[in-house]
C-alpha cells in the first residue's frame, strides 16, 4: 500500500512463505493471506462455535464467526487511521480465533485442564497448528503457508511469549513434546520474545473492543441486564446516560444499539488518538523498530484502559459468572472432558483420525491428536459425538 507509514509492514518487505508460492499478478502477499483464511474449512467452523452465549439459546447472539468479523472491520478501520498495512490487520483478525474450541472459553479450559499432563491447550498455539499443519487444502504443502508475518501476529498478537506474565505457553518449548513450537514450518524464526507488529497489535486491541461492546449488547438480548444497570459502570455509564437522556422514548433495543455504537466509536477513536502519541514518542522508524520497542504501542489511554478494566469487572460479575450462563458452561466443559477421556482410552475416533490415534506411539502423542480433533469441532459436532459416544444427547439449559 503507497500510502502506509515507515513503521507500517510492507508486503514486499515480507521473510515470506515456508513454501514459495511465486508471485501474484493481482493480489499483495497479505491479501493472499487474507483469502486463504477465509477460504479454509476452519474459518467456516467459526459459525458453529460458541462465542459467550450458546447457539442454541438464539435471539442472534454472536458466534465465533460474527465475533470474528466484527473484529476485523475493526482492525482495518484503525489500521487505515493509524496508514498501516490494512491487509496483515485483517488478515491477523480474521484468524486469531482458529483455534478455539467447541463451546467458548469452557471448552478451552476444560480441554486446557484434560491437557495438563501433555502440555496443556492454548487457542493461538493452537491456530498456529491450524494454519501451519492441520488445514490440508492445497496440493503442494500442509495448512495454509501463510507468510512469516501474519504467524508472527496470529502467535504474538497479544504480546511476546517469553513474558514470565504470560501464561500456558511455559510447556511448549520444552523438547519432545507434541505442542513445541520447533515443530511449526516456517521460513525464519518467530522471535518469540519480541513484540508483533503495529497490525497484529491492532487486531489485539480490536478484540478487546469487540468482546466489550458486543458482550454488553448480547447480555442485555439475553435479558440478563438492563440499561440502567450500567450507570455507574466506568466507560459505559457516560454513554448509557447520554442515550437515556437523549432517546427516552425510542424502544429499549434501539437504545442498546445506540449504547453499543457509542461504546465502539468511543473505544476505537482513543486507540487510534493514543497510538499515535504512543508511535512518535516511541520514535519507530520502520516495523522492526515497532518489534524491538519493548512495549505495546497500540493502547487505550491509561484513563480508557481504566474504564475499560472497570467494564469488564462488571461483565466478568453480572453476564459470565451470571448462573443462567454458568449452567451451559458447566455441562459444556464436563462433555469436553468426557469426549477427550473416552477418545484417550478407546481411540475410536472417526476417519483419518481414528487411522493417526492407532498408530500413535504414546499416550503424549495421542493426546495431541485427540486434541486437534475436539479443538476443530463444531458445537453441534460435539454434541453428535457424544450421542455416537455415549448414546445420550445432553440437553444444555
Amino acid at each position: 500500500m503507497s500510502d502506509t507509514a515507515v513503521y507500517a509492514s510492507k508486503p514486499e518487505h515480507s521473510l515470506g512463505r515456508f513454501d514459495d508460492a511465486g508471485p501474484s499478478a493481482t493480489r499483495s502477499e497479505f491479501q493472499r493471506d487474507r483469502d486463504r483464511i477465509i477460504h479454509s474449512t476452519a474459518f467456516r467452523r467459526l459459525q458453529h462455535k460458541t462465542q459467550v452465549f450458546f447457539e442454541h439459546d438464539g435471539n442472534h447472539f454472536r458466534n465465533r464467526l460474527t465475533h470474528t468479523l466484527e473484529v476485523s472491520q475493526m482492525a482495518r478501520s484503525m489500521a487505515r487511521a493509524l496508514h498501516l498495512n490494512e491487509d496483515l490487520a485483517e488478515a491477523v483478525a480474521l484468524s486469531h480465533d482458529l483455534g478455539h474450541t467447541p463451546f467458548g472459553h469452557a471448552g478451552e479450559r476444560a480441554l486446557h485442564s484434560a491437557m495438563a499432563p501433555y502440555g496443556g491447550f492454548d487457542h493461538n498455539i493452537q491456530a498456529m497448528r491450524v494454519v501451519t499443519r492441520l488445514e490440508n487444502r492445497y496440493a503442494e504443502h500442509d495448512g495454509l503457508n501463510l507468510t512469516w508475518e501474519t504467524l508472527e501476529g496470529i502467535l504474538k498478537h497479544n504480546g511476546p511469549l517469553t513474558n514470565p506474565d504470560r501464561t500456558h505457553f511455559g510447556k511448549y518449548a520444552e523438547e519432545g513434546l507434541p505442542t513445541s513450537l520447533d515443530d511449526i514450518p516456517v521460513c525464519a524464526d518467530l522471535r518469540l520474545s519480541s513484540f508483533a507488529s503495529l497490525e497484529a497489535q491492532t487486531a489485539a486491541i480490536a478484540d478487546d473492543i469487540a468482546y466489550n461492546a458486543h458482550d454488553v449488547d448480547d447480555a442485555l438480548r439475553a435479558g440478563l441486564i438492563i440499561l440502567p444497570d450500567l450507570i455507574d459502570v466506568s466507560f459505559a455509564g457516560l454513554i448509557v446516560r447520554e442515550v437515556l437522556d437523549r432517546y427516552p422514548e425510542i424502544a429499549p433495543k434501539r437504545q442498546a444499539h445506540e449504547v453499543q455504537r457509542r461504546l465502539i466509536i468511543r473505544s476505537i477513536e482513543d486507540v487510534i488518538i493514543t497510538t499515535a502519541t504512543n508511535i512518535k514518542v516511541a520514535g519507530v522508524a520502520s516495523a522492526e523498530d515497532v518489534r524491538m520497542a519493548g512495549k505495546t504501542l497500540v493502547t487505550f489511554s491509561p484513563q480508557v484502559a481504566k474504564a475499560v478494566s472497570g467494564l469488564k469487572a462488571f461483565l466478568f460479575r453480572r453476564v459470565y459468572r451470571h448462573e443462567s450462563v454458568m449452567i451451559s458452561v458447566r455441562q459444556s466443559e464436563q462433555l469436553i472432558t468426557d469426549l477427550f477421556a473416552r477418545y484417550m482410552d478407546t481411540r475410536d475416533l472417526p476417519g483419518r483420525w481414528g487411522v493417526a490415534a492407532e498408530a500413535a506411539p504414546s499416550n503424549a502423542k495421542l493426546a495431541r491428536i485427540v486434541a486437534d480433533f475436539i479443538a476443530g469441532m463444531t458445537d453441534p459436532y460435539a454434541l453428535d459425538e457424544y450421542a455416537r459416544l455415549f448414546d445420550a444427547r445432553p440437553e444444555f439449559r
